[in-house]
């Protein structure tokens, strides 16, 4: 599991074990609903999601709850904020379902980092990716209407993986979540878009069949 992980990525399952002799760490597990990490609680401490999927929240003056993205199988959470100079984790990390998670404190991610150059660079790259998908997730808040979230958002991973089909992250649900809009309305637009030939909606996965007038549609 830890050889698919982010941090870990590149690395045979014998050297992982070898690494992690000689650290501290735990496997700790958190049920449906539960928080992982309290907003502006002391960072502290790095999580890889082990199984399970989370939910990163942003709770507003208002006292809503925003869904900022989610983590999955194999991701780190809460590192941007232990390495950040105000070490304060900025969002509530909590479980979408059972998940299990390894915890890391900071100065035991740094000895793992010291001793394998890979865990290095794999931890550079994925802070360097969460970086620029925050930068595409404000732009993607930046567009007002429904289609143009879903149009943004399907050329953005069609431009990624280099394909017209594009799986649904989760559910129509989750996707929902994911742009801040209403289920029913997202699975409205997309209809719509499908009767003006836009695109194939065929839950999970989506075929781009215009890309040139999903373009049009950003101005």
């Amino acid at each position: 599991m830890l050889e698919k992980s982010s941090l870990f990525r590149g690395i045979p399952a014998h050297e992982i074990s070898g690494d992690l002799e000689k650290i501290f760490y735990r496997i700790q597990r958190y049920d449906k609903g539960e928080l992982i990490f309290r907003p502006m609680e002391s960072a502290t401490r790095i999580a890889l999601i082990l199984e399970g999927t989370v939910e990163i929240q942003k709770s507003l003056p208002n006292g809503n709850l925003v869904n900022v993205s989610h983590g999955k199988q194999g991701e780190m959470i809460g590192a941007a904020a232990v390495f950040s100079r105000s070490r304060k984790y900025p969002c509530g990390i909590a479980a979408l379902e059972p998940v299990t998670v390894m915890i890391l404190q900071k100065e035991d991610l740094l000895k793992l980092m010291l001793k394998d150059i890979r865990i290095m660079e794999n931890f550079a790259t994925e802070i360097a990716s969460a970086a620029y998908m925050l930068h595409q997730r404000l732009e993607l808040f930046s567009y007002s209407g429904i289609a143009q979230k879903a149009a943004f958002w399907l050329l953005i991973r069609s431009r990624q993986s280099g394909e017209k089909k594009i799986p649904i992250p989760g559910s129509v649900s989750k996707w929902a979540m994911i742009m801040n809009v209403s289920r029913s309305s997202l699975h409205r637009e997309l209809k719509r878009m499908e009767e003006e030939s836009l695109i194939s909606y065929a839950p999970p996965v989506i075929e781009i069949l215009n890309p040139a007038a999903l373009q049009k549609m950003l101005g």
